[in-house]
């Protein structure tokens, strides 16, 4: 019966059902074939239940803020500071560009929030430079996943929220592992710009700081984020509501760019994201109590004792499987469906919590840059108006880098902990 419902699933998924329905039929399917006694209230309970948690408040705090800084000003300035910094530098635009998505991923967590708000900003700057028109792309793509890992990263709040690691902890890996994939990332525009030839007119002096003019209230909204949970302030939740007071004052009195009505619409457009993404919520929860109760990660762990695997074969097959997943269903989802099965598996092979979020973290990233439903792929074309296959193409190399990065991560976990460590001391 299992498998029926495995390829119920699989072909909702195929016959473009909303991500919803396509968790929570299954899961009453599940509940009707195996767990007929139960009432059908505790699917409601669960769900209700589940996402009735204060940590997840973050995330429509954050989306509002990311959507008024898309909707605003903020975006275009953070954008024109970074390319301030490396405006001298031999392919300067490829490296703002990564800084430049490091930055308003700082502030919004959100991946296609980041293509959408800066793809247009940097798409002509990188042409400009020599850089060819699927390395731009693909950079673009690339470069915004780090907001997936930067905090306020929205998915390691979903992934903290389901094994209940601590926010700030890891927070602070996913700078630090961001910063890492950023560094991956202007090596290979580096390649590119030995490559290609590409070069980039030193500017005037003086141009840097005419350029960094009124950036300054842009700056401040990471650093005032970033640094208030960082000091311990304020928490991430917390974090997320300062956010969306700063970007509203500094957008509607410091640049008065968005008016009553911008205001109305970015709230708007934020209120259906929230909804779309607490709905997936509520159904994960519904499927990560049925994955507990069914035993599956007591039976993944039996699986792998008769194996004889360690924990370096089981973060081997952790990474298949959400590289598999990730192809084929939206990232978020394959969280929710995964996490709470392997989870308690990581933990008894003594893999640290903090790591192994950012394993899941990296492999999110590369689901959004992965063919054939790699959503920021999507959201690329949509915004750039540009073909989906090129758009693939353009990405090729990048989803190498993200490779060689998320093997490092794996197998060293230093890189994952030892910025945590340092500012909280070492988990107990």
């Amino acid at each position: 019966m299992i498998w029926v419902v495995i390829l119920v699933a699989a072909a909702m998924l195929f016959l473009g059902f909303e991500l919803f329905l396509v968790l929570a039929v299954p899961v009453y399917l599940i509940k009707e074939s195996f767990y007929a006694s139960l009432p059908d209230a505790i699917l409601l309970q669960r769900m209700i239940g589940g996402i009735n948690h204060s940590i997840l408040l973050a995330i429509p705090f954050f989306i509002f803020a990311g959507e008024l800084m898309a909707g605003g000003r903020i975006a275009r300035l953070l954008s024109r500071s970074a390319e301030a910094c490396f405006r001298a530098v031999r392919g300067g635009s490829g490296h703002a560009t990564i800084t430049a998505c490091m930055a308003f991923g700082s502030v919004s967590g959100s991946a296609p929030a980041t293509v959408a708000a800066l793809g247009r900003l940097m798409h002509p700057r990188l042409l400009e430079a020599g850089f060819s028109d699927r390395f731009s792309v693909g950079l673009i793509i690339s470069a915004a996943e780090t907001a997936l890992l930067i905090p306020p990263s929205i998915s390691l709040i979903i992934y903290g929220w389901l094994t209940g690691t601590s926010i700030s902890r890891l927070f602070a890996a996913g700078l630090a592992v961001g910063v890492v994939l950023g560094a991956a990332f202007s090596a290979l525009v580096l390649w590119e710009v030995w490559r290609r030839d590409v070069d980039q007119r030193a500017e005037r002096k003086g141009a840097a700081a005419e350029a960094m003019k009124g950036t300054v209230w842009a700056l401040g909204m990471p650093v005032v984020i970033l640094g208030g949970i960082y000091s311990g302030v304020f928490t991430a939740t917390e974090a997320a509501a300062v956010s969306v007071l700063y970007a509203v004052f500094v957008e509607t009195v410091v640049f008065r760019s968005l008016g009553l009505r911008g205001l109305v619409h970015v709230a708007q457009r934020s209120a259906v994201l929230t909804a779309i993404i607490f709905m997936m919520l509520g159904a994960g929860s519904m499927l990560a109590y049925f994955v507990t109760i069914a035993h599956f990660p007591e039976t993944i762990l039996e699986f792998m004792r008769q194996m004889r695997a360690g924990p370096v074969l089981f973060l081997l097959i952790v990474n298949v499987a959400f590289l598999i997943a990730g192809m084929f269903i939206d990232p978020g989802a394959a969280q929710l469906v995964l996490v709470p099965a392997l989870f308690p598996v990581a933990t008894s092979f003594g893999i640290d919590p903090v790591h192994f979020g950012m394993v899941i973290g990296v492999n999110v990233c590369i689901a959004m840059i992965t063919p054939p439903f790699g959503l920021d792929i999507f959201v690329a074309a949509s915004t750039l108006n540009k073909k989906v296959v090129d758009i693939t193409r353009g990405v090729g190399p990048f989803v190498a880098v993200n490779l060689v990065v998320l093997l490092i991560v794996t197998y060293v976990p230093g890189v994952a902990t030892a910025f945590p460590n340092l500012l909280f001391g070492r988990a107990s």
